[in-house]
């Protein structure tokens, strides 16, 4: 089956060097978000595997997988997330002081439902989605967003240049890597763009996956792991070149990218931000096989909080049926044994089980009725919002284990 699905690189996907060292293996596990409704269902596992190009020092996965298999139908649904609607009225700001006002058209790769998208349509712009997930793009024509179900890249671009002219902005919110032909995306985005248009891509960085011990963003769906410089040198490649950067509070450590076919000055954050990662040893070998023993000893500090609980006879939740928890779990052996449920707000994923840890995904009503001891905060990324609901809206207080950034630890709330 795994041949099927998968294919191993042998070549760095960015620049075809055949340079490549293995960086850290997270086991055989199944896709991140292939829930299933009954454990006996088939789910096949394929290696999770990250590299370094010896070239470009880009960081990506060894397999994989189809487009088809992971995004023909789709369980992230980003309006689900208020953290999310909140940041996107200040990307839609950020993005007007860097296009100016006058009405825009606005291109979306990967819109999802349209909530980002929404911002721009309700300020007046002219906008178009495209997104692969049938269902998801359903969505967003239901709530009033033009949207193509279809894979974004060149030939994409093309009918949206035929069928709308240029864009005055194509954005990319955490989809560039996900894609196994980057080049094509961004040639397609170049495409797209006026000569004095803007891009701006969003992407888990680095230097924040490095210094932060972010494995858990490591899934089947994300094939690259970008810095600034690898993702310049992507964007070099095809006539794009990067102006300024600023930070989003998604993902916890997401940056955003500003780019333009026509070249701007280049703005005092991005030389900063560039000269971290360079202090970080973003690009650097070492850094990275230090990464994959820090994370080796954190699976072992988090399993065993979580089954010192278990054991004891408390009742252990998780919080976030998320992509990134399907890593975490599986890389540190957390499962039904451990968990009694995980909440999710995501009403596509009730009743189905965690990837590989058969963990029935409830809702949070659902889940704090059955009153737990401890709550394993999956969905640590949004530990603000979710440690505020547990308090005042479900008037809950207990154990939280927050596994990451960097070290567990266990709050009492």
């Amino acid at each position: 089956m795994q041949e099927q699905l998968s294919t191993t690189i042998t070549a760095c996907r960015i620049c075809d060097d055949a340079r490549l060292e293995n960086v850290l293996d997270l086991g055989r596990q199944p896709l991140a978000n292939s829930l299933r409704l009954d454990a006996s269902e088939e789910q096949p596992a394929i290696p999770l595997i990250i590299c370094r190009c010896g070239n470009c020092g880009t960081i990506q996965l060894t397999e994989t997988v189809s487009p088809e298999v992971l995004f023909g139908e789709y369980v992230w649904v980003t309006g689900t997330s208020q953290g999310a609607r909140d940041y996107s009225q200040l990307f839609y700001e950020r993005l007007l002081q860097r296009t100016g006002e006058k009405p825009l058209f606005v291109v979306e790769v990967a819109s999802n439902d349209g909530t980002f998208l929404q911002r721009f349509r309700q300020g007046g712009h002219k906008v178009l989605g495209v997104d692969p997930a049938r269902n998801i793009a359903a969505m967003a024509e239901a709530a009033g967003v033009p949207t193509m179900a279809e894979f974004f890249g060149l030939d994409a671009a093309n009918q949206v240049v035929a069928q709308h002219g240029h864009a005055d902005a194509v954005i990319a919110r955490n989809v560039v890597p996900h894609v196994a032909n980057a080049n094509d995306v961004i040639a397609g985005i170049a495409r797209c763009l006026k000569p004095d248009g803007v891009g701006a891509i969003e992407f888990h960085s680095a230097d924040v996956i490095l210094s932060e011990l972010h494995y858990d963003s490591i899934y089947h769906e994300h094939l690259y792991y970008h810095s600034l410089h690898s993702l310049g040198l992507l964007l070099a490649r095809h006539g794009l070149t990067p102006f300024d950067v600023t930070v989003s509070p998604i993902s916890g450590g997401s940056l955003v990218v500003y780019f333009s076919l026509t070249a701007r000055p280049q703005t005092a954050e991005l030389a900063q931000a560039m000269a971290q990662e360079q202090r970080l040893g973003v690009g650097d070998a070492g850094a990275w096989r230090a990464f994959a023993e820090r994370s080796a000893r954190h699976r072992e500090a988090l399993r065993s909080l979580v089954a010192e609980r278990a054991k004891a006879g408390k009742r252990v939740i998780g919080y976030g049926a998320s992509a990134r928890s399907s890593t975490m779990l599986n890389y540190c052996g957390i499962g039904h044994g451990e968990l009694a449920v995980v909440a999710d707000k995501n009403p596509l994923k009730h009743g189905r089980l965690t990837p590989g840890t058969d963990v029935r995904i409830v809702s949070p009503e659902d889940a704090f009725a059955e009153k737990p001891d401890a709550v394993l905060l999956l969905a640590w990324n949004f530990k603000d919002e979710i440690l505020k609901e547990m308090a005042s809206d479900r008037g809950w207080h207990g154990e939280v284990i927050v596994p990451l950034p960097n070290e567990p630890v266990v709050l009492a709330t």
